[in-house]
């Protein structure tokens, strides 16, 4: 499993000690230092079946200057959403789970984290 991680987050915290208490591998992605690019960024968004809006953080500052929460929601304005998050990756919500079945989840809730736990390949 990839997790894409922020040291300096609790969520992120919460997650890397689930999985070393149920010692499961993760190879730790520092995605604001190594940011997506907009391919991964658009698989991962698949993966996870959310649309970029759907894990934009909008109450970051950044969010703000760029007027992300008046930008249209539909599929046209897609790639602009991404391209934001890609140059600004701490809009990019955390962590996220990338499995090793080929899904993801956004691992912020103890439930998440226990369905990324219950994946066959984590085991």
């Amino acid at each position: 499993m990839e997790m894409w991680n922020n040291p300096s987050c609790g969520k992120c915290a919460t997650a890397r000690e689930t999985f070393e208490l149920n010692q499961v591998p993760v190879t730790l992605r520092p995605y604001l230092d190594a940011p997506p690019t907009a391919a991964e960024l658009a698989d991962v968004l698949d993966r996870l079946g959310a649309q970029p809006w759907d894990v934009c953080r909008l109450g970051e500052p950044a969010a703000a200057e760029l007027g992300l929460a008046g930008w249209s929601r539909d599929e046209a304005d897609r790639p602009r959403w991404i391209a934001a998050m890609v140059a600004c990756p701490q809009l990019i919500q955390r962590p996220i789970l990338l499995l090793d079945d080929g899904t993801a989840i956004v691992g912020r809730t103890p439930e998440a984290l226990a369905r990324a736990l219950a994946t066959p390949a984590t085991h």
